[in-house]
């Protein structure tokens, strides 16, 4: 069990190696070679070019303005410098509310009216440490306990006597903290939704918001998904629908135009090499990872491959245009207005509920191509599949977890390993393991899990980028709270008790149990501090980044494009890090009554996360997306699920304490939060999950009063076009129908078993060729 000591020395190790990170940052990013690592963002802009341009060779690599290497630290203050309106235009309303989850956590100075906003946990501290600290402190009931403790704990509710009526301190703080922490989630959900109303009001025009996405097309003997898709949304909805682009299966020609970059990187590599050493041709092997098999010319060898790969390429795409199989039961559906498009994606197109499916299309760039050839029957067997593997996935995992938990408990290690013992019991080493060992361990078995659970979410089906990151943080978040926050408490606590429970009866230990759960906050201490200190400044130093650009840029950079397409600026990861966020809320929340030491850890941890990660939106991070912030509903449900797991988990704790008569009161709390989440859920999440059709008529008004001869159809043209046909010759077979000719009054069909409507057509060639004789017949 860590005590003050073995805290003391993770805290210098981390602030240690958080400077360290800070100051290699700072020296990197001065450097014009690293230009691009550490300010891509403004570069994929065109705002920037490259210092590295003119003056002598040492300056073209090297920064020697020893002034500039004064103002270290003027990063800082120039993150915190840009008004939260310029960065809306600048990152996107997705960035802006992302950093708006630290600013919950903490307190904050607003830089426009400069008026101090108090959030979550800066009055909660200063409560806990005025009000809970002094009651705690004052006891002496760990000292004739034989529960292992240490000083840290004579802070925690575990040094109040059972039934002692100092617990009404406890009861009335949480009634202050969870009101205080509904109140700024009200208000930050109301300012969320102010902000996405202004956002999408203010927005220039996008594809996605004359588009929808059609799925479970149902089959037709008669007719190809083009045709079907054309005759129905011109008979369902003749005043508004525009044109349609099917979905065509190109995954696997997506994976040999991958094999090909791949193929053309090595290509690229050996003749560079080549061109450096015109004695000598590059040779490699054509075996597993070029180590195996026979040994032949690399150039020649790959550029045979890449013909290879080229022929194979021009089959499929040959392939798609003609197979009527490689045009999936899916469609991009246009508008000639919002209010259409918002009109159709809101409601059941028919009265069977399970096809004809409509939803509002991601935008381009959040498609998630891949899993639109997902026949949408399997999608139900795949979520079920995905659900058992995650629940093992969970299960599994509580055993690293409880090594983890081992590191943290001296005894535990000297029965397993006894040869060690005089080792781990040098005050330095033994304050190193406990105090940072276990934390380090904890994150080292996190690294993986969220590339595991967005392949998880892959394999559901889900159809955006933006919702497959969604869903992998719900995961994440989940696999948190079982693993990480109630394995790790649960696990702690039984090894660190080991010795009580073998002294005492069946009766006592749920007691022993709920006395030993508030000393599990020196374990989160030192998780904070290394993935929230160290860690967050490891981030902004960007590393593998850093790396992986000079590799590209030493052996594959020919041209500027080529040097522009080695940036990796990276983009939030809200997958991972908002997960990571909501366990320090829940953290906070859980033991801001029991044991509040932990509340300025955490405190901390947003400041600094704030900070770093607006310096890494502003200069860094070009994102992928603009969902325009419909994350937040699910970040407001996890706070508000963390406070729920607080209260309930605070009156189990009081229950063991003797203060059972407090239940009724306690039990007053979670009605009241889930009942403040119904009220927020109904008031607000519509703005987050639908289009007003008042603000979809109110833009289309402006935009015909200003812009009256725009042609719509020429702008939806291609910007759902796979992207592996985006640039090609014939990209044309791929896009859009043409437009109808308005002289034509009936629906061109060729079902026998339909009426038509007098509706124009205006199909003619899409997906499919020319339509052979057209049956019209009279509607039914």
């Amino acid at each position: 069990m860590a005590d003050i000591r073995d805290i003391g020395l993770s805290a210098a190790l981390n602030i240690l190696g958080a400077i360290s990170f800070l100051l290699a940052f700072t020296f990197l990013r001065l450097q014009p070679i690293n230009d691009r690592v550490y300010f891509p963002k403004w570069y994929l802009k065109g705002a920037r070019e490259s210092p590295s341009h003119g003056g002598t060779f040492v300056r073209k690599f090297v920064n020697l303005d020893m002034h500039s290497y004064l103002k270290f630290l003027s990063w800082m203050p120039a993150a915190l410098k840009m008004p939260e309106d310029e960065l809306i235009s600048h990152a996107g309303l997705d960035s802006a509310v992302y950093l708006r989850i630290y600013l919950v956590g903490r307190v904050y100075k607003w830089a426009i009216d400069m008026r101090c906003r108090l959030k979550i946990f800066a009055p909660i501290s200063i409560l806990a440490f005025s009000v809970l600290v002094p009651v705690n402190w004052t006891n002496d009931t760990l000292e004739f306990s034989k529960v292992q403790h240490n000083n840290i704990d004579k802070l925690s509710i575990s040094n109040i006597p059972v039934g002692s009526k100092r617990f009404i301190a406890h009861l009335s703080m949480a009634y202050v903290f969870t009101f205080w922490t509904c109140y700024v989630l009200l208000r930050e959900y109301e300012i969320v939704a102010q902000m996405r109303l202004r956002f999408l009001a203010s927005e220039k025009r996008r594809p996605d918001q004359f588009k929808v996405l059609v799925r479970n097309i149902p089959p037709d003997p008669d007719e190809s998904i083009g045709e079907l898709v054309e005759h129905f949304f011109l008979v369902n909805h003749p005043d508004h629908y525009l044109t349609h682009q099917v979905v065509f299966n190109a995954n696997k020609l997506a994976k040999l135009v991958k094999e090909k970059t791949k193929m053309q990187n090595w290509l690229d590599y050996y003749q560079l090499k080549f061109e450096r050493n015109a004695s000598k041709r590059p040779t490699t092997k054509t075996g597993f990872l070029g180590c195996f098999g026979a040994k032949v010319d690399a150039i020649e060898y790959y550029k045979s491959e890449i013909e290879w790969i080229e022929n194979e390429e021009a089959e499929e795409r040959e392939k798609i245009v003609k197979d009527p199989k490689s045009v999936v039961p899916a469609a991009f559906v246009s508008f000639r207005s919002r209010w259409g498009a918002a009109v159709c994606a809101q409601t059941q197109q028919t009265s069977n509920p399970t096809v004809w499916l409509t939803e509002w299309a991601p935008e381009p760039r959040d498609v998630y191509w891949d899993n639109l050839s997902i026949p949408f029957v399997s999608l139900t067997v795949r979520r079920l599949i995905v659900a058992v593997a995650f629940f093992f996935l969970n299960f599994f995992y509580v055993i690293p977890i409880a090594f983890v938990q081992s590191l943290a408990n001296l005894e535990g290690i000297e029965k397993a390993a006894p040869f060690l013992k005089p080792l781990v019991e040098i005050p330095t080493i033994k304050s190193f393991i406990q105090g940072f060992l276990p934390g380090i361990a904890l994150k080292i078995f996190l690294i993986l899990l969220p590339t595991i659970l967005m392949f998880m979410s892959k394999v559901e089906g889900l159809t955006s980028i933006s919702s497959l990151e969604r869903r992998s943080a719900s995961k994440y978040y989940i696999f948190i709270f079982f693993n990480v926050f109630l394995a790790s408490i649960i696990a702690g606590s039984a090894l660190e008790q080991l010795k009580s429970y073998n002294h005492q009866s069946a009766n006592e230990i749920p007691r022993t149990v709920g006395v030993a759960i508030p000393m599990k906050a020196t374990f989160f201490i030192t998780y904070v501090m290394v993935d929230g200190w160290a860690g967050v400044a490891g981030a902004i130093l960007r590393l593998k980044p850093l790396v992986i650009f000079h590799l590209k840029n030493f052996f594959l950079v020919k041209t500027e494009k080529d040097r522009e397409e080695a940036m990796d600026p990276g983009s939030i990861g809200f997958d991972s890090n908002e997960p990571q966020i909501q366990l320090y809320f829940l953290l906070g929340l859980v033991y801001a009554v029991v044991t509040p030491f932990l509340l300025p850890f955490i405190l901390i941890f947003f400041g600094f996360a704030y900070v770093v990660y607006r310096h890494q939106i502003i200069n860094v991070y070009n994102q992928e997306y603009e969902s325009a912030a419909a994350f937040w509903p699910s970040v407001h449900g996890r706070i508000i699920t963390a406070l729920i797991i607080s209260q309930f988990l605070l009156l189990g704790l009081l229950s063991t304490k003797g203060a059972g008569q407090s239940t009724p009161v306690l039990l007053v709390l979670p009605v009241v939060t889930f009942y403040f989440h119904k009220y927020c859920k109904n008031r607000y999440e519509p703005t987050f999950v639908k289009c007003p059709l008042q603000e979809a008529m109110k833009k289309d008004t402006l935009e015909r009063a200003r812009e009256p001869g725009f042609d719509l159809k020429g702008y939806l043209m291609n910007a759902y076009i796979h992207p592996v046909f985006k640039g090609d010759d014939d990209d044309e077979k791929f896009s859009i129908v043409d437009e109808p000719e308005a002289e034509q009054v009936l629906v061109a069909t060729k079902r026998q078993s339909r009426r038509n409507t007098p509706v124009p057509s205006k199909y003619n060639s899409s997906d499919s060729s020319s339509l052979p004789e057209i049956v019209n017949d009279q509607r039914l």
